[in-house]
């Protein structure tokens, strides 16, 4: 087992892989008492390398992690990873740049119709025909030193990769998906996936029958609470609970009396710095003119001649799927479904690239009449409709 916990350890192990054709990724990091997650250890493996785990918490000298950047940058060596967007965001923060060229092996399985979200732990016993340990998953991975069964098992994890990457790729190459999966990836490397902007926090939080007052008080509430967690570094609940700042947008107190009858803010917090930073973003959200507050965006329901065409739409998304041996949610899910009933020119992803070769082709026609749903020796079938 390889621990990398110097320097010149780290130069040395980037230096070898640097004329491989991919190499498999994958973090273990803890975010329970932080904002921002905690890397604790980064595991690497070339195809016919040992893997080595680098651990930047081993305390040895302070690493710098510039050799694996630009490994991650070389454009020569695809970068492995299993459902790969915490790993992202973890590299990005720490980086400010993303792995590429990038291959996804829980978006690939989803292509070789292993369904929706397939887990790592089910690929390795499909292909690897091993059993994955997932012990020490929730261990705490910043307490030192690591045991033996925890590097293992984080070691594991990439060198596992390796056969289930070889094994997708080999599928892909004979079905010729790697286009569809290279399509998918792209949608990760958006730097925007994993930035926080605080002026955006209040969009996760969700009120009753908002209104645009509401809305201006909770945008300035949540935006005051994003930047303390971020400068903190510490998750938005040790700042102020959810429910405690819906509470404070509901009642926009003006006072500190009218402060502490909130439920979760004590006497104390009221009177000190705290209660002060709540009542001045509560009063900046009151001094939003109205004409510039947020306003909730609402949706009709579908109209009732359209459930129709919806269903029969989820039904051939069914049919689809199974024909072409591809996850149905890597597709389309029920909102996009539903927005190419309302208006298909909403649903370019429909209409375009490999999604459209298996799927928005047959919805066209589906929906201009030429093909139908009929029950064919008892299994759901398309019929082509003669004209």
């Amino acid at each position: 087992m390889t621990i990398l916990t110097t320097n010149a350890a780290l130069q040395a192990f980037c230096a070898t892989l640097s004329d491989c054709p991919y190499i498999t990724v994958d973090t273990e990091f803890m975010r329970e008492k932080t904002y921002f997650a905690k890397l604790c250890l980064l595991q690497i493996s070339g195809p016919d390398r040992d893997a080595a785990a680098v651990d930047v918490l081993a305390g040895e000298e302070d690493l710098d992690l510039s050799p694996v950047w630009a490994l991650f940058a070389n454009p020569n060596i695809v970068k492995v990873f299993h459902a790969a967007r915490q790993d992202l965001e973890i590299i990005y923060q720490l980086s400010g740049a993303l792995p590429t060229p990038l291959f996804d092996t829980q978006i690939a399985a989803m292509v070789c119709g292993y369904g929706d979200q397939v887990g790592y732990e089910s690929l390795v016993n499909d292909i690897c025909k091993a059993k994955a340990d997932k012990s020490s998953q929730f261990t705490d991975w910043t307490h030192r030193p690591l045991s033996q069964k925890q590097i293992s098992y984080a070691l594991n994890d990439v060198i596992f990769l390796k056969t289930i990457y070889e094994e997708l790729k080999a599928r892909l190459d004979r079905k010729g998906r790697n286009d569809w999966v290279l399509e998918e990836t792209e949608n990760l490397l958006d730097p925007g996936l994993y930035q926080f902007p605080p002026e955006d926090a209040w969009k996760r939080l969700k009120l009753r029958s908002p209104k645009p007052r509401d809305l201006a008080v909770l945008k300035e509430l949540a935006a005051w609470r994003e930047m303390e967690s971020q400068k903190k570094d510490v998750p938005r609940g040790r700042i102020l609970k959810d429910e405690t700042l819906l509470d404070l947008t509901y009642q926009k107190p003006r006072t500190e009396s009218e402060l502490a009858r909130i439920r979760g803010v004590s006497a104390d917090m009221a009177k000190g710095k705290f209660g002060k930073l709540v009542l001045d973003a509560i009063a900046r959200g009151l001094a939003i003119p109205d004409t510039s507050c947020p306003i909730a965006t609402t949706r009709d329901p579908l109209p009732q001649r359209l459930t129709p065409a919806l269903e029969m739409l989820k039904m051939l998304l069914r049919i689809q799927a199974s024909e072409h041996d591809v996850a149905p949610r890597l597709i389309a899910d029920s909102e996009t479904l539903e927005n190419y009933v309302r208006d298909p020119k909403s649903t370019p992803s429909l209409t375009q690239g490999w999604r459209s070769e298996i799927f928005g082709s047959e919805a066209i026609l589906m929906m201009s009449g030429e093909t139908a749903l009929g029950l064919v020796n008892g299994k759901i079938q398309k019929i082509k409709i003669k004209n």
